[in-house]
């Protein structure tokens, strides 16, 4: 390649850049939620295997990846001030071919999803809309530091956990079930926070009012801490009342390592939420797949 042509600007995005677009790293939460419900809901794959193996493709790669695709299409200006070296602002996905990748995997989301049943089915149609109501205008739930996480934290785990149960059992989950995934579901709202601390001074420029923006980084971090200890708490009491005391202490044991592991993270809370991000919130998820094995045993 001569130095002229190196200058020329992009025609087609590069292969590692796509797949950095729609990050694969994300895709865990809502597969791993997705497979809470499989076990919650008590039924034995069976023959249906082909059913769990679509639905946690569909949940991480497809959906998922299709909601990261369009969030950097619509951060890209954004992203242009936190991580200039982003695929989009970076040019290595040119023009609007994020927007194009966004487009082409939220119709590919509706026809696999439609491949799973009715309710399947209106659970991708609720996971595309949720994705582009948080990222696009003239919508942007993103905007607020309430109302964004909240959405993110019940679209990654209520929904695919809802969704898992619902189709091994062919109708609507158990109470038991639903309450767990909505609860599960808020917590990950301070998931999502401790996740806005690396796009400060971005979202500070462009407006975007996440809580540790507006609250301040020490404050966002406690509320954060909250949002997802008292949850959990009520799920370790649900799981006691409901006659699964091993559970609801093992629930509790991993509630308690969170809060010593929140300790390291209040005493530095912007430069300490990416490692809290993977030690507190594995230890959050691990209580999410105990609590659905709980469950299976109420059915």
């Amino acid at each position: 390649m001569t130095v002229s042509e190196s200058l020329q600007p992009r025609r087609f995005p590069e292969p590692a850049a796509l797949l950095r677009l729609i990050k694969p790293i994300t895709w865990f939460p809502p597969m791993w939620a997705y497979l809470c419900g499989i076990v919650s809901s008590g039924v034995w794959p069976g023959g249906q295997w082909e059913i769990v193996v679509l639905g946690v493709i569909l949940a991480g790669p497809i959906v998922c990846g299709m909601s990261q695709a369009a969030n950097d299409w619509c951060d890209r200006h954004v992203d242009a001030i936190n991580e200039p070296d982003r695929p989009i602002p970076s040019g290595r996905v040119p023009g609007r071919w994020g927007l194009w990748v966004a487009l082409a995997m939220s119709a590919l989301a509706l026809f696999v999803g439609w491949q799973l049943g009715p309710w399947g089915f209106g659970a991708t149609v609720a996971a595309v809309a949720a994705a582009w109501v948080y990222s696009a205008e003239p919508f942007r739930w993103k905007r607020s530091g309430w109302w964004g996480p909240g959405l993110v934290g019940l679209s990654y785990e209520t929904l695919p956990w809802f969704t898992g149960a619902a189709i091994l059992a062919a109708g609507a989950p158990r109470f038991e079930i639903v309450l767990v995934a909505v609860l599960y579901g808020l917590g990950a709202h301070g998931i999502m926070t401790l996740n806005d601390f690396k796009a400060l001074e971005g979202d500070r420029a462009t407006g975007l009012r996440s809580l540790p923006v507006v609250l301040g980084p020490e404050i966002a971090a406690r509320i954060a801490a909250i949002g997802m200890a008292l949850p959990q708490m009520l799920v370790v009491a649900m799981l006691f009342v409901w006659g699964r005391p091993v559970h609801g202490a093992a629930v509790a044991v991993l509630l308690l390592l969170q809060f010593a592991a929140m300790r390291v993270l209040f005493r530095d809370p912007k430069g300490r939420a990416p490692w809290y991000n993977a030690t507190g919130v594995m230890l959050y998820v691990a209580g999410m797949m105990v609590t659905a094995f709980a469950l299976r045993g109420l059915g």
